[in-house]
Formats: structure tokens, C-alpha cells, sequence
């Protein structure tokens, strides 16, 4: 657990199957620490600074690849090594992110929260294979996706003209939460069944009150 503690993101599987996240973390980490340069091609890094981030390189995989690749002292040299071995995984996500993406409904989730969720975990997908997914991507996946029983309000969305995706769910998510404070107060107190307030008993007059007042009228 300690050795868990120091690590700045998941260390590289053995399988490999988060080998397209891994290297955009050892990238950004290593441009961070001013090393990214070690592990390009040609570079002029010194011994100092490839020492580093072979050290940064080796902290961050499986201690069955660190066994595996004892001997690779250069940083470009595991890089390039890790690429050859697991570069193939987009051509085992691509498929499968593909599908998600042509599956993916609003109307199969309970939450505009739980779509979003699924919608962006898709797309990271594909962006991590390559595929460009724009905003006019993700609007046009939202508004054709709408419950059925809601093709009125989706016309309307629609007709909005939003041009970011950030914006549309923004409203679908305050028009989420403002009905279900409609059910909440339906639920909790529903129509017809409030109680007759003590002020208006007060204010109406009683019929014995009213039968003496008559009474007295006629005398």
C-alpha cells in the first residue's frame, strides 16, 4: 500500500488494458517534470534527465514488466518497447467503443447525470483511438435519443440552437431536478389534501353563532 501511495496514476497492467490511459499520464507527467523529451525520437536528453525518467517510467508499470524489461536502461528504448507490445489495444477498444457509442440512448438511462457519465466515458474512448467526436456530435447522439413521449420538448430543445453539448445538458439537468421538487411536493402534500387552516375556522362564523344573531334580528 505504501509503494501505492507514491504513485501519481495507475501503473501500466501486465495485460495491458489501460495501456492508452497509461501513456497519456506518463506523457503529461513526464512533460510536467521536464522530461518529456526523453522519450522522443533524436532527442538530446542528457544521462541526467534520462536516468529520471527511466526511474519516473519504471515506478509506474507492473513489477512483472519491470522484470521483464530489467536490462532496458533507456527511457525512449521502454517507450518504445511498451508501444510495440501494447500499441494494438485500440484495435481491440475501437470496436467496442464503436458499439457503445451507436447503443448509446438517453431514454436507457434513469439520470440525465448517469447518461452524461456513460456519454463521456464513450467518447474518451474514442478520442483515446483517434475518432473525432465534435459537439455537433454529441447534441445531434442527445436530441434523437429523447423519449419517445417527448418529442414536443425535444423540438424545443432542439429549436434553442445550442452549440455546445455542455449547455444542453446543463438545462436537461435543471429541468431534471426542478421535477422531481415538483413530485417531492406533490408526493408530500397532493392535491385537495391540505387542511382547513385555523385562521379560516376562525374567520367563518359558526351556525350557533349564526342562529342567535338570526334570533335576535327577528326580536
Amino acid at each position: 500500500m505504501s509503494n501505492l501511495a507514491k504513485l501519481e496514476f495507475v501503473a501500466l497492467d501486465i495485460s495491458g488494458k489501460n495501456y492508452l490511459s497509461w501513456i497519456n499520464d506518463a506523457e503529461v507527467h513526464l512533460e510536467a517534470m521536464n522530461l518529456g523529451e526523453t522519450i522522443k525520437e533524436g532527442n538530446e536528453a542528457s544521462s541526467v534527465d534520462r536516468a529520471k525518467a527511466m526511474i519516473f517510467l519504471r515506478r509506474h508499470i507492473h513489477e512483472g514488466l519491470k522484470c521483464e524489461y530489467l536490462i532496458v536502461k533507456d527511457p525512449l528504448a521502454l517507450w518504445g518497447n511498451l508501444k510495440e507490445r501494447y500499441g494494438h489495444q485500440r484495435t481491440v477498444i475501437l470496436p467496442k467503443a464503436r458499439h457503445d457509442w451507436m447503443h448509446l440512448r438517453l431514454h436507457d438511462f434513469k439520470s440525465v447525470a448517469d447518461y452524461n457519465s456513460a456519454m463521456f466515458r464513450i467518447c474518451s474512448k474514442l478520442r483515446l483511438c483517434g475518432e473525432n467526436i465534435t459537439d455537433a456530435d454529441l447534441l445531434e447522439k442527445t436530441f434523437t435519443t429523447f423519449y419517445a413521449s417527448n418529442v414536443v420538448l425535444q423540438q424545443q430543445y432542439r429549436e434553442r440552437g445550442f452549440h455546445k453539448y455542455s449547455d444542453l445538458i446543463s438545462c436537461l439537468f435543471l429541468a431534471e431536478q426542478n421535477n422531481e421538487l415538483l413530485m417531492q411536493n406533490h408526493q408530500s402534500r397532493p392535491t385537495g389534501s391540505a387542511p382547513f387552516h385555523e385562521v379560516n375556522a376562525a374567520l367563518a362564523p359558526s351556525h350557533e353563532a349564526y342562529a342567535t344573531s338570526s334570533h335576535g334580528d327577528r326580536r
